[in-house]
């Protein structure tokens, strides 16, 4: 599990800075704030997951774990899965505020496949990080004009931010992957399916 995010907050202009009270306005009516989610809301097992696009442990659950929870636990019924976005550093967040602005049904794609690659586009060298997920961007059908604006929307940024801060300070997030079964939080790796699946049974599943 990766140490707590890295502060990033002092390099967003202060004039973008939202009061609380935006903040949450913005949260209210803005429908890339809605929750993402995979499964039948009547599962069994809520598990919630909160992860970042640039944590090297997220992208090695994504490609060693969860495609076996998708197919063994989420198709089937026993497990609602529900993301959180919490981006570890600024690459993080404009890639979850491209993830969000996709339509709802893409999100969950976009993602995997931004933590199925993660070494080539946040970790290769001589990249330049931006420019990887704006062509990963295109990919997906958001134009560099859409592009553009997603990157210059402060208010979204921050109110992504804010949500971010409230939950580290509810559930006392302390790294990425972190995971509530339920209502049982779990704040260590998971590197198995099994151990996984374990986790799942202890919370009713």
């Amino acid at each position: 599990m990766s140490v707590y995010r890295r502060s990033f907050l002092a390099a967003i202009p202060a004039l973008a800075l939202l009061s609380k009270a935006r903040a949450e306005g913005t949260q209210a009516t803005d429908q890339r704030l809605t929750p993402r989610t995979l499964g039948n809301p009547r599962a069994p097992v809520t598990v919630n997951e909160w992860f970042s696009l640039t944590c090297t442990h997220c992208a090695h659950f994504e490609m060693t774990v969860f495609q076996d929870v998708k197919a063994k636990l989420i198709d089937t019924g026993k497990v609602f899965y529900v993301y959180h976005d919490f981006p570890l550093d600024q690459i993080a967040l404009l890639g979850a505020m491209v993830a969000r602005s996709l339509p709802v049904d893409r999100y969950v794609p976009f993602v995997n496949s931004m933590l199925a690659t993660q070494d080539r586009w946040a970790f290769a060298r001589d990249i330049d990080p931006k420019k990887q997920i704006q062509q990963m961007a295109a990919l997906a059908g958001i134009s560099a004009e859409k592009f553009a604006k997603i990157d210059a929307d402060d208010s979204f940024r921050q109110a992504l931010v804010a949500q971010q801060d409230a939950d580290q300070a509810k559930y006392n997030i302390g790294g990425t992957p972190f995971f509530m079964f339920n209502d049982q939080p779990y704040n260590q790796e998971l590197l198995t399916y099994e151990a996984f699946e374990s986790q799942v049974r202890k919370a009713g599943g």
